[in-house]
């Protein structure tokens, strides 16, 4: 309807529906990265590497609706726990929205282009490895500040 505020501005993230919801993401990537945490302080660092299921040139993940099945330790994102987990990237749409703030200006929602996020050079996509390929003890060597990156 002309005029009308888009859905993200006029529900709270509890009351969207699953396509609604499903929508905010901007297929980033960053949720499937591989993340450390420092034991003495709980500082999360992320990775170059991404999640087995992920499609590292393409982006997105190979076996989506299984995902949590495959992959025990996939975060299922609630309207809770956006709220409560501190490493999700300030761009994330689920948090802005948590927090009260817009979509960012090259969001699929805002812009109506599905590749607004990548042309943004906001997508892990084709400069990440997968954790098939890494060994465990390597992954110190392998941190990366995505939020400067773009």
């Amino acid at each position: 309807m002309a005029g009308q505020k888009p859905f993200w501005r006029r529900k709270t993230l509890e009351q969207l529906t699953t396509q609604e919801w499903e929508s905010l993401c901007d297929h980033c990537g960053l949720c499937c990265l591989v993340k450390l945490e420092e034991e003495d302080t709980g500082t999360i660092h992320y990775t170059r590497v991404a999640c087995a299921l992920y499609d590292c040139e393409n982006g997105g993940c190979t076996a989506y609706a299984e995902r949590h099945e495959r992959m025990p330790d996939c975060l299922q994102l609630t309207p809770e726990s956006v709220r409560r987990i501190s490493w999700l990237p300030s761009t994330c749409a689920y948090r802005r929205l948590a927090e009260g703030r817009d979509l960012p200006s090259w969001h699929p929602l805002v812009t109506g282009d599905p590749q607004s996020t990548a042309r943004a050079g906001r997508s892990i996509a084709g400069r990440v490895i997968s954790e098939r390929d890494v060994d465990v003890e390597d992954l110190p060597t392998l941190l990366h500040d995505w939020e400067d990156d773009a």
